[in-house]
């Protein structure tokens, strides 16, 4: 008596969160689910892009195209795009989402700003 295994298919929701994270380094972009369970996740070095090109809007757009294109081959159609971060991909990565074909529900921005922020240095005497 041979079992065979049963393969496990990924359902994929119709509705997601993309969460972009733009450093000065690299745009790291990740497609949950409603929950917050990773989907898909990508950034511009898997890509393919090396070095300070990876910090580049144009490496953003790859990286976000591709991932988009897959979560909507999946069955995904409407996303919340929450970004993070000071980098120049923040942009590009959402405009290449919604060319896509994922549509872009709302915008959020999640960047950490401090509200004090730290110590300052003492001052110089001189």
């Amino acid at each position: 008596m041979a079992r065979t295994k049963k393969s496990k298919t990924k359902e994929t929701p119709k509705t997601g969160r993309v969460y972009i994270s733009a450093g000065f380094n690299n745009t790291i972009i990740t497609i949950t689910d409603a929950e917050g369970n990773a989907l898909y996740s990508g950034s511009a070095g898997g890509a393919g892009f090396k070095g300070s090109r990876k910090a580049t809007p144009y490496a953003a757009t790859k990286a976000a195209e591709h991932l988009a294109k897959t979560a909507a081959s999946a069955g995904m159609q409407d996303v919340s795009v929450f970004v993070k971060g000071p980098g120049l991909g923040r942009i590009a990565s959402i405009k290449a989402l919604k060319s896509s074909g994922l549509k872009v529900v709302s915008i959020s921005d999640l960047t950490p700003i401090p509200h004090n922020g730290c110590r300052a240095k003492k001052k110089r005497r001189v």
